[in-house]
């Protein structure tokens, strides 16, 4: 019995896929300051998605050391913070 290349292309699209996603909802990584682990915790103490907020808030502050004050807007306070884009064109940083 023959499986065609194209479902194996498509079953390995969907493997890849699924390994991107549960990869999204991972801890924070261990690599992150303290003082940007500080900063995000208040950052993200009023999100609804407590991991993803801080994952993306220690990204944003290891590459700007910097994080805004507050857990919304205030964003003029850190420029770089700012101005980080995901792959969309939209803020990355919460």
């Amino acid at each position: 019995m023959k499986v065609p290349i194209a479902v194996l292309a498509a079953v390995l699209l969907l493997c890849t896929a699924v390994i991107e996603m549960a990869a999204a909802d991972q801890d924070p990584p261990t690599n992150v300051s303290a003082f940007c682990k500080d900063k995000c915790a208040v950052r993200c103490s009023k999100a609804s998605r407590q991991k993803r907020c801080l994952l993306y808030c220690g990204i944003c502050c290891t590459k700007c050391n910097c994080v805004p004050p507050g857990t919304y807007g205030n964003k003029d306070a850190c420029p770089c913070y700012r101005d980080l884009k995901n792959s969309k064109g939209q803020p990355k940083c919460p």
